[in-house]
């Protein structure tokens, strides 16, 4: 009994001395340290309230961008493609689980056996042929444990790439959100630039007929005709590129939502009011709601273990086999006496692999560091994202005011030199053209403010990791 309570603590002496040495030759994932705090520029609230948490659809409001989006979410290929690789991730995962257990191969066989040899009792040179045939079925396991942690190592990274996929998928959702919302209000600001455009055509048309007749009057002379003319077809000149445009912003959306190109259903820019209470948050919390920088990490973590996998292919291998079945020279012995079996364990310790080790290390060790510094990148490209759109929403509200004011300014401009072209001789068309034209480019500025202020919100949210929640 004694003996056996020292084996028995000799075993578990043995057992706890493999786990410490595994424990040296794998590490425990950390997340590395980064500078997640101050990213965003000119901004340092300390209110964790963020619009990243916001649905979708509380976000935007207009129910026909709402049905696009959800088209998109539903049918676009790009966000498909992203979930096969995720499936991709899954088999993988499933596949690293099972290098944890033993295999089980089944065999069976018939195998004839010839010979020839020289009878006792026959003269010389006369030889016989001996044929016998063996039947065999077998059972064969094997197993190896995992003393290193090599196996558990790489299963933890099959996880960190299925993860890393799931977090792909989101940022592919994100965007998608974010490219539906911005071309949808692109299209809304075309819609209202060519009905700008066509109202602005519809003016200069009856300006050309005006100084026909202030012509015929005799108070502007010809040149003043034609330039009213050169400057209808100024404004005529752009509707195809509008037009265009236009058509090619709904291809866009078409593809978006994986359909043919055709016509969007929509609404107009008027009707759009843009989310106001724009929180960020704090930086760090990019950490946990921004896909893309959730990606990296995991792919950070998948290149870790890939290290440790890397570092237990040092350490010698621990295989168990065993082999069981039935084998028989005749087939009426099969099942009565032909029972065989073997048990074997061995060490399998790398020597000389050509370099291949010491290669394979290098290789982990390098797509680990790459895969620390796209980490940071990522992060460090969030912070600069939000940065960028907060400030882009603050230029266009800056703008909004002032343009309404330079737009009534020049409204009153163009109605102030059509007066004086009329009833006196203090002005000419050439002040009258240009109070036109400075009019016509203030408008579009404006529609360009708008669209600046909608999208801003839009990227906002996006760089802010909102969309997918």
């Amino acid at each position: 009994m004694k003996k056996m309570n020292f084996r028995y603590k000799h075993s578990i002496l043995i057992g706890l001395a493999i786990l410490s040495l595994s424990a040296c030759v794998t590490k425990k994932y950390e997340r590395p340290q980064l500078k997640s705090g101050g990213l965003y520029r000119d901004n340092n609230t300390t209110d964790t309230t963020t619009i990243a948490d916001l649905q979708w659809k509380t976000l935007f409001s207009d129910t026909t961008l709402q049905s696009l989006i959800q088209q998109g979410i539903n049918e676009n290929l790009d966000l498909k493609q992203a979930i096969e690789r995720i499936k991709i991730a899954e088999a993988t995962l499933i596949q690293s689980r099972g290098a944890l257990l033993p295999s089980l191969q089944a065999d069976v066989n018939v195998t004839d056996n010839k010979a020839s040899a020289a009878a006792q009792n026959f003269p010389a040179g006369i030889n016989i042929n001996l044929e016998t045939q063996t039947y065999k079925a077998q059972l064969s396991t094997s197993w190896e444990a995992d003393i290193w942690g090599k196996l558990s190592s790489a299963k933890r990274g099959a996880y960190a790439t299925l993860l890393q996929s799931d977090a792909a998928k989101r940022a592919v959702q994100t965007q998608l959100i974010a490219t539906i919302a911005n071309n949808y209000y692109t299209l809304l600001a075309l819609d209202k630039q060519l009905a700008i455009t066509e109202q602005t055509i519809k003016v200069r048309t009856q300006d050309v007929e005006t100084m026909k007749a202030l012509k015929q009057g005799a108070v502007v002379n010809g040149a003043a005709v034609v330039q009213s003319e050169a400057n209808l077809y100024a404004a005529q000149v752009t509707l195809p590129d509008l037009k265009r445009s236009i058509k090619e912003a709904e291809n866009a959306l078409s593809v978006l939502v994986a359909k043919a190109p055709n016509a969007i259903n929509r609404t107009t820019l008027d009707q759009q009011t843009p989310y106001a209470n724009l929180q960020t948050g704090v930086s760090a919390q990019l950490l946990k709601n921004r896909p893309d920088v959730i990606a990296a990490e995991f792919g950070f973590r998948s290149a870790f273990e890939n290290t440790n996998v890397a570092k237990a292919y040092f350490y010698p291998a621990l295989t168990i086999t065993a082999t069981g079945g039935l084998s028989s020279l005749q087939l009426q012995d099969f099942f009565s006496k032909s029972i065989f079996y073997n048990l074997v364990g061995g060490l399998t310790q790398p020597i000389f692999a050509k370099g291949a080790n010491k290669a394979r290390l290098k290789t982990a060790e390098a797509n680990q560091q790459i895969a620390f510094y796209n980490f940071q990148q990522t992060l460090l490209t969030g912070g600069q994202e939000v940065s960028n759109a907060l400030y882009a929403y603050q230029t266009a509200t800056e703008k909004e005011e002032t343009r309404a004011k330079q737009i009534a300014s020049l409204t009153k401009a163009v109605d102030f030199t059509k007066e004086l072209l009329r009833y006196s001789s203090a002005t000419n068309y050439t002040d009258v053209l240009t109070s036109e034209q400075s009019l016509l480019t203030a408008q579009l500025s404006g529609i360009n403010d708008r669209l600046q202020k909608l999208q801003s919100v839009v990227n906002l949210y996006r760089a802010l990791g909102g969309g997918w929640k």
